[in-house]
């Protein structure tokens, strides 16, 4: 009798997307700043990895990546055609926030280019290190640390100027 896999791609794929879905969503939200467009990539992405069969060594990096190369394509095609999107990039959290400081946060937050909100989003709201950050980028890790670098620095001088 052949070996049977013990799971199948339907189940791998509920399996992984139980346990990173919110996170990637997170990522793509960042990268894309556009809730339904992140949506949309992590669809793709989940649909994809029903149709892949082999094992994954290492998921969520295989995930990460596959997230990240998707918010990229569908960047390109905004570039090609001149979008922009204006939606939110931040969850709204409690009533009790003070809405002129979040929106501030917002408008510093979407004007750093879409490295250094990667690298701030998982630095900072998924708490990676900077090595890990570049094993995920395939940057060096000099470059993950500069950006995160210039990024705080816009970030200070956006909000000092509120």
């Amino acid at each position: 009798m052949p070996d049977r896999p013990r799971e199948t791609a339907s189940e791998r794929a509920g399996r992984l997307y139980d346990e990173f879905g919110s996170s990637l969503y997170r990522y793509a939200v960042i990268l894309l700043a556009d809730a339904a467009a992140a949506e949309d990539a992590i669809q793709q992405v989940f649909a994809a990895l029903l149709r892949h069969e082999e094992p994954i060594d290492n998921e969520a990096h295989y995930l990460r990546r596959a997230v990240r190369n998707e918010c990229y394509s569908t960047l390109r095609t905004r570039i090609r055609r001149g979008e922009d999107a204006d939606r939110p990039l931040l969850e709204p959290v409690s009533v009790d926030a003070n809405h002129a400081e979040r929106l501030a946060l917002e408008i510093a937050i979407r004007q750093l280019p879409q490295e250094q909100r990667e690298v701030v989003h998982l630095h900072v709201f998924e708490g990676w290190t900077f090595q890990e950050v570049a094993d995920s980028s395939g940057d060096s890790i000099n470059t993950v640390a500069s950006r995160y670098r210039y990024a705080l620095a816009r970030l200070r001088d956006a909000l000092a100027g509120r």
